[in-house]
């Protein structure tokens, strides 16, 4: 093998380790990148039953009648009772419409919760838009403490357009509470500064 032919070798073998390696890199970036990206698509598309997050209520109320129905779980490792005020109820698309969820503390600790929600039929989470939600932040209660907890909803007009939706009459909304590290408040930088102070 001649000097030129072995520096082609191995040019072309550094080559073939660069391309893995990037390879590589970029598998790990799209794996850490996947579940953001899983969880916008979710919420832009509805995929999965995911609901939608809204700023006002609808301007557009139509005459026709859905019902919506609401189902509560708790996971493993939380001692709440958790469940509906209402186990179901009748709107009319586009109606603005206020229900409540009530969960309370069965241990003799306080406990923190944060809840995942979606809807069935899945097709449906489209259009199904909450105002206001617990399920927006982690709810925490002390012991035997007892809580009712607001959603404010109305599902969007335009459920009546598409093919999979139109001859929809019921919707089941669904939570699941999980345990919930809560989160911790940030010092803020007054008590920083008050604390390097009185280090010097």
């Amino acid at each position: 093998m001649t000097e030129r032919a072995g520096k082609t070798r191995k040019l072309g073998n550094g080559t073939i380790v660069a391309v893995c390696l990037t390879f590589v890199v970029g598998m790990l970036g799209m794996a850490y990148a996947a579940v953001p990206l899983y969880e916008m698509f979710c919420k832009v598309t509805g995929y999965g039953g995911t609901t939608q997050r809204v700023e006002q209520a609808s301007a557009v109320i139509l005459d026709r009648k859905i019902k919506v129905r609401f189902d509560a779980n708790t996971g493993p490792g939380l001692p709440w009772t958790f469940e509906p005020v209402q186990r179901e109820i009748e709107l009319r698309i586009g109606e603005t419409v206020m229900v409540n969820y009530r969960a309370r503390n069965n241990s003799t600790v306080e406990t923190t919760g944060q809840a995942t929600f979606n809807v069935t039929p899945e097709a449906t989470g489209a259009y199904f838009n909450k105002v206001q939600c617990f399920c927006f932040t982690e709810t925490t209660l002390e012991p035997g403490e007892e809580m009712e907890m607001p959603v404010l909803f109305f599902v969007d007009p335009a459920i009546v357009e598409p093919v999979e939706t139109k001859n929809v009459h019921t919707i089941t909304l669904s939570y699941t509470f999980f345990p919930h590290e809560r989160t911790k408040p940030v010092a803020s930088v007054t008590d920083a500064a008050g604390t390097d102070t009185g280090k010097l």
